[in-house]
Formats: structure tokens, C-alpha cells, sequence
């Protein structure tokens, strides 16, 4: 029998989504996505199934997608699908045919939610995958968010299975008769996560047959151990980093009392581009080099008598990029904004780097720039207007962040929109909305 209230259990315990959140179900036709369908079905929640063809496989591929297009016309739900030039967007974007793959599923699975709907993405993730995961990201190096491995959920992303292993997986289909079908790439230990799977574990195996259960129960306790870190690291953003002017100040007598300090202070410093090597050096100049400086990408610190001083470097704003009414997207900074045109008066809820806007109040061209002395907007739900620079100090948007912050502005000079943060109100959807334009932004790295 599938394993329907085991699954129901490991759902609720972790709050995945409930009986009546619309889910997208991401399904290769593999044995772990057609196991997952089912479980679905079967356990009477609201879900559509989304195939991707990466069209990597030639007609192995296709059958792949025919059979994720039958599975749902058997189990009678909504079927998504889309082709992908996956060795084109590699090219293009100078990135591996694994990591163009994964941008364009992930980018599609945003498209289809905001389109039709859908609350959470489910994939069918179980605990090898999570034990290849940390071996993948050991051999790599890795901090402690390495080591958690595949969390339950993570923003809208859900993984249903992870209280299964592949056998437990392998033995249910077996038994329940459930066809599925086989990627023959999974077979080739040229791919680094293959080689894991394929010859790693089956090792650890031999010295330990109880491999996955010991893994999560490990798991759990880096999970803890993160969460205890991050809620330490909460705290000393507070209390040992001092914001003035334009400026982080930071006691070198709190900087010597930190225990452990050189992992308190690369988690401190790490998000301003200072690298270990860097936090080894400046750990080793406290009590010898006043006076000396040291620099990230971005950043100046700055070892002074008193204070470890944190300067953004003087850069130059971000080039301003223009939007003509045909563009589909633009890239800008560490992002790409995408336009999709649509015939009703859609409204974007609960994704900050997606907006939808009145159509007919759009003046082309738009651009898309940093944010500027004297920028004001109307932030939607609130009234009247705000400088730019007041919404960002009660956004507590970091200094050295402001300008890498997108503002899409009309062609009337008025701005639209805030990326990541806020539209403005006169812009916003409404019953006199005909039709919408929506902007979304991806992040390009």
C-alpha cells in the first residue's frame, strides 16, 4: 500500500501546505516524482504537474514528457510544460548545462505559480538526496548551511518525500506497480552528484547499513546548531555593530571577547565580501597594525585604534537601462527584469520581486536605474508621499545595498516601482484595470 499517512504526517509536521493549497508538482517521470503524484492523489490534495524538457536527451526526452502528460490525464489534473534551449541559455549566460537547467526550471516554476496560482512547488527530493548533498558540498568545502542539508521547505519550494530513502521508494513503486521512466543520464558517473550516488555511498553503505537514518539524525542537529548561530549572529548585529553616517563601527576590545572569533567575525563580515583568509589577517592584526586597511569587492575595513571601521567603496550608481514597449527583458546589476504583457487585471500577492502594473498608465520608454538624491514614491497601503531614502532607512536596507536596489521609473519620471520591496499606489491594480503589465526580476548570480 502507498504509504499515504506516513506522507500526510511528515506534511503536517512540517507545515508544508494543506488540503486545500494549490500545489505545482514538479515531475521528470522518474520513480521519485511518479511516487510523489500518486502520494498526492491519493492522499486527496489540490495539485497540477509541471514538466520541463530541457531537450538535452533527443527522443528520450520527449517520451519523458509524454509520460508526465499521461500520468496527468490518469490522475486527472492540470499538466504544465514547457521546451528549453539548454545549451543555448548555457552559452549565452558563460554557466554549466546543470546550473542553466536548474535557472530555467526555477525561473518557470515562478512563471507558472504567479500565473495560475499555485502556492508551493513540490519536488520529490528523498533522504539520499540529501546524503549526496552534504558528501557533494564537503568535497567542495562548506560552512554549516552545507551541512543541513535539503531542508523540508524552503520559501516556496517543498519536498514531500524526505521521509523516504531510495529504497523505501524503489520497494513501494515495485510493489504498487506504478510505472515511471528512466533517465539514462542518471546512469553516467561523469556528473559529480552521479559518482556520489553511484560509487560514494554504496561504500558508506558497507560500513554502516543504517547510513540514512544515522544522516538524519545528524541532520537535525546541524539544523539546531545553524539556527543557534543565526540567532547569535541576530545578536551581535545589535550589539557590536554601531551604524554612523556612512559608516559601520566596531569595538576592538568586543572583537577580542568573541568566542569563537573567527567564526563569529567571517559570519559578521562575510556578507560584505571579506573572505576567511582576509578575517585570518585581520584577526592576527588587532593588537600590531593600527592604521592598516583591508578590502573586499565592495568594501574598505579599516583597523583604527579603538574600532574596526566598515566603509562601502565609492562606486559609480549603476547604469540607468532603457525599456522599450517590445522588450521582453533587460538585464540590470545582479538582476534581470522580465515583462509579461496579459489581457486581465492580474494582481501579484506575496512576491516582492514581482509586480503587476496598469497597463494604460505606462509611458515608454521605462527605465530601470539606482535609486537617487531627492527619489520620492507613493508606497502602496500607505498615504502620501516618501523620500526614497526615509523607506530605506525604515526598510533597514544596509548602506552598501541602497544602490543595487532597482527603482523602475515611467516614462513621466515617476517611480513605479521599488524592486524587492514595494510598487507605488498610483500604479496598483484596480477595478478600472483592463489589462496589466508584470515585471519580474531574477537574480543573474
Amino acid at each position: 500500500m502507498l504509504p499515504v499517512n506516513q506522507f500526510v504526517n511528515f506534511i503536517e509536521q512540517n507545515a508544508l501546505f494543506t488540503r486545500s493549497t494549490p500545489i505545482l508538482a514538479a515531475v521528470s517521470g522518474g520513480i521519485d516524482s511518479v511516487l510523489m503524484a500518486h502520494l498526492l492523489k491519493a492522499a486527496g490534495y489540490n495539485f497540477a504537474i509541471a514538466h520541463c524538457n530541457f531537450q538535452l536527451r533527443g527522443d528520450e526526452a520527449l517520451r519523458d514528457q509524454q509520460f508526465s502528460q499521461s500520468l496527468a490525464a490518469r490522475l486527472d489534473v492540470p499538466f504544465h510544460t514547457i521546451n528549453f534551449n539548454t545549451e543555448q541559455y548555457a552559452a549565452q549566460n558563460k554557466i554549466s548545462i546543470q546550473m542553466a537547467a536548474r535557472d530555467l526550471r526555477y525561473q518557470w516554476f515562478d512563471t507558472v505559480c504567479q500565473q495560475s496560482g499555485y502556492e508551493v512547488v513540490a519536488l520529490a527530493h528523498h533522504q539520499n538526496d540529501t546524503i549526496e548533498t552534504i558528501l557533494l558540498n564537503l568535497t567542495r568545502g562548506t560552512g554549516i548551511a552545507g551541512l543541513h542539508g535539503i531542508l523540508p521547505k524552503n520559501g516556496k519550494l517543498v519536498r514531500p518525500l524526505l521521509f523516504l530513502t531510495r529504497d523505501e521508494v524503489q520497494t513501494i513503486v515495485t510493489a504498487e506497480g506504478l510505472s515511471f521512466v528512466e533517465d539514462s543520464s542518471n546512469s553516467s558517473a561523469k556528473y559529480a552528484r552521479n559518482k556520489i550516488r553511484l560509487e560514494v555511498v554504496p561504500k558508506l553503505k558497507e560500513l554502516n547499513p543504517s547510513l540514512e537514518k544515522t544522516f538524519e539524525n545528524s541532520l537535525q542537529h546541524f539544523r539546531d546548531l545553524e539556527l543557534l548561530l543565526e540567532l547569535k549572529l541576530d545578536e551581535l548585529r545589535e550589539t557590536l555593530l554601531l551604524h554612523k553616517d556612512n559608516a559601520i563601527y566596531c569595538s576592538i576590545d568586543k572583537v577580542k571577547a568573541l568566542n569563537p572569533k573567527r567564526l563569529l567575525l567571517f559570519k559578521l563580515l562575510n556578507e560584505y565580501g571579506f573572505n576567511e583568509t582576509i578575517i585570518d589577517d585581520l584577526i592576527a592584526s588587532l593588537d600590531k597594525h593600527p592604521g592598516r586597511v583591508f578590502e573586499s569587492g565592495s568594501h574598505s575595513l579599516l583597523l583604527d585604534r579603538e574600532d574596526i571601521i566598515l566603509k562601502p567603496k565609492n562606486t559609480v550608481s549603476l547604469t540607468e537601462v532603457v525599456i522599450n514597449h517590445d522588450a521582453l527583458h533587460v538585464n540590470w546589476g545582479a538582476y534581470k527584469l522580465t515583462l509579461l504583457h496579459d489581457d486581465s487585471a492580474l494582481i501579484i500577492k506575496d512576491n516582492p520581486f514581482a509586480t503587476s502594473i496598469d497597463a494604460d498608465k505606462l509611458v515608454y520608454p521605462l527605465t530601470i536605474r539606482s535609486w537617487q538624491e531627492g527619489d520620492h514614491f507613493f508606497p502602496l497601503g500607505m498615504k502620501g508621499r516618501k523620500k526614497l531614502s526615509d523607506f530605506f532607512i525604515n526598510q533597514k536596507v544596509p548602506l552598501h545595498q541602497k544602490d543595487k536596489i532597482p527603482v523602475l521609473v515611467n516614462g513621466n519620471g515617476e517611480i513605479m516601482w521599488i524592486g524587492g520591496y514595494r510598487p507605488d499606489e498610483r500604479y496598483k491594480v484596480n477595478d478600472n484595470t483592463k489589462k496589466v503589465t508584470i515585471f519580474e526580476l531574477f537574480k543573474l548570480t
